[in-house]
């Protein structure tokens, strides 16, 4: 049985935040030539895909280091934050389809989680500002765990947090560090489009168990 018929079996949901539930990964690259700028630093051409699926924590330890940024890491940190507040909390918009599908599944019972390699800050932040706190049961961060993606290490911990095993868990991820930390973890991936990854789409498509461009897709399918 494909998985489009079993998504109803699955007992938990555990989704990626950035490019998988809000349109947000457009603000990095803003923030990232800005940020580089202050220290009168060019944005390399390299640098999205060396960071893709790192934790905030890990992120800013690969700034420092190759960039030589005087900073401590929490000031860094507390840096990006900073710049993004505004946006996450004023002008990034949910994915297609979030909100019916998670209505739809929080009636039903299912347990949902987000597993994010973004700042706990920006992630409640996001929540928050769609009304959606009641919705999940926990918000585990890259930063809460030892690696980030594609380790598997920040699903297996939201999915511990929420009492479900690998195979009762379904993951929603945008990227392919994304993708595969849930493959990593023994679990099945639904891998959502996103303008930021649109150039990943056929190993994305190879990767995960299922691809969607609206999460309104799988309304009739659970």
């Amino acid at each position: 049985m494909m998985l489009k018929d079993r998504i109803g079996d699955k007992k938990a949901f555990l989704f990626d935040l950035d490019g998988t539930l809000v349109d947000s990964m457009w603000i990095w690259g803003r923030i990232d030539v800005e940020y580089l700028g202050r220290f009168h630093l060019e944005l390399p051409d390299d640098l999205h895909s060396r960071i893709e699926g790192m934790s905030f924590s890990e992120t800013a330890r690969y700034f420092k280091e190759r960039f030589s940024i005087p900073d401590s890491l929490e000031d860094m940190k507390a840096d990006w934050n900073r710049m993004a507040w505004e946006k996450y909390t004023r002008e990034v918009p949910l994915k297609p389809g979030v909100r019916d599908f998670l209505a739809h599944h929080r009636e039903r019972g299912v347990r949902m989680a987000v597993a994010t390699s973004n700042s706990r800050e920006l992630a409640e932040a996001a929540i928050k500002a769609h009304g959606l706190q009641d919705v999940f049961d926990a918000i585990v961060t890259g930063c809460d765990v030892a690696h980030g993606k594609p380790s598997p290490d920040v699903y297996l911990a939201v999915a511990a947090r929420l009492g479900a095993g690998p195979s009762d868990c379904l993951v929603f991820e945008d990227i392919l560090a994304g993708i595969q930390a849930g493959k990593n973890a023994g679990m099945e991936v639904v891998a959502v489009e996103d303008a930021y990854s649109r150039y990943q789409e056929e190993q994305k498509r190879r990767l995960a168990d299922l691809y969607i461009t609206d999460y309104r897709e799988l309304l009739s399918a659970g």
